[in-house]
């Protein structure tokens, strides 16, 4: 069932430069607290959604240039949500539930935390301190990353697609792939996420297969409000 699914999305999303990882929500929740469990029983089948480098091209610009006049915010998480709509209807006889990266619970938590997801779908591995023998860090804060073994930093988790209705108590869980393997590497990768991430080298700790365009790279450097702009969109559309 799990791989008729998961073939049904990825021909969906696939084209428009989405990946798909599927995951049980009792591998999730099993590793972290209570207050972050997502409400559902262990066996529910679900998937991490990721855009890859080339979504800017064959997702958001296409996007944009078709509905111009109704984004009245975030053109790129107007452009997942519209994908991840019409995923729904390529499920017409089960309920999906859509959680995106961006959604928040009253209590101001995340509703899900996007870098575990994609941790346990086997989709990129989230580097934290704790991957770190000798730490060199003392007292400071310390955020963890996710790499993905193809595209190292160059990708963004977009949310989660959940199918309450189907069980799946033989998946198989991969475990993602630690492309970042040595300490002097990962002491590397976390320095630089942390303490320079605005010039994103960090991205390009691994090797990549692909990485974001200049314009992309471009869009993504702007100020949100002054996104717009760049896509040639007007004040109006705003």
């Amino acid at each position: 069932m799990e791989e008729r699914v998961a073939e049904r999305l990825r021909g969906a999303l696939g084209p428009f430069g989405f990946e798909v990882h599927a995951f049980k929500v009792g591998w999730y929740n099993a590793v972290l607290q209570p207050a972050f469990h997502l409400p559902y029983p262990d066996d529910t089948l679900a998937f991490v959604v990721l855009s890859t480098p080339s979504m800017f091209d064959k997702a958001l610009k296409p996007f944009v240039n078709k509905e111009r006049l109704k984004i009245i915010r975030d053109p790129v998480d107007q452009c997942v949500s519209h994908h991840l709509s019409l995923v729904k209807e390529k499920f017409p006889d089960q309920k999906v539930d859509v959680i995106f990266d961006y959604e928040i619970l009253p209590s101001r938590k995340p509703k899900f935390l996007a870098q575990t997801a994609a941790h346990v779908a086997g989709a990129a591995y989230y580097y934290q301190r704790k991957d770190v023998k000798l730490d060199p860090w003392g007292k400071k804060k310390i955020y963890g990353v996710c790499i993905h073994p193809k595209y190292g930093g160059w990708f963004a988790i977009r949310g989660l697609l959940l199918f309450p209705d189907i069980r799946v108590l033989f998946l198989e869980q991969s475990a993602p792939v630690d492309c970042v393997s040595t300490e002097e590497k990962r002491i590397e990768l976390l320095e630089q996420f942390n303490f320079h991430w605005q010039d994103g080298r960090y991205r390009d700790i691994i090797e990549v297969k692909e990485r974001y365009s200049e314009e992309q790279k471009a869009y993504f450097a702007t100020p949100p409000a002054e996104r717009f702009r760049l896509l040639g969109l007007t004040q109006e559309a705003q």
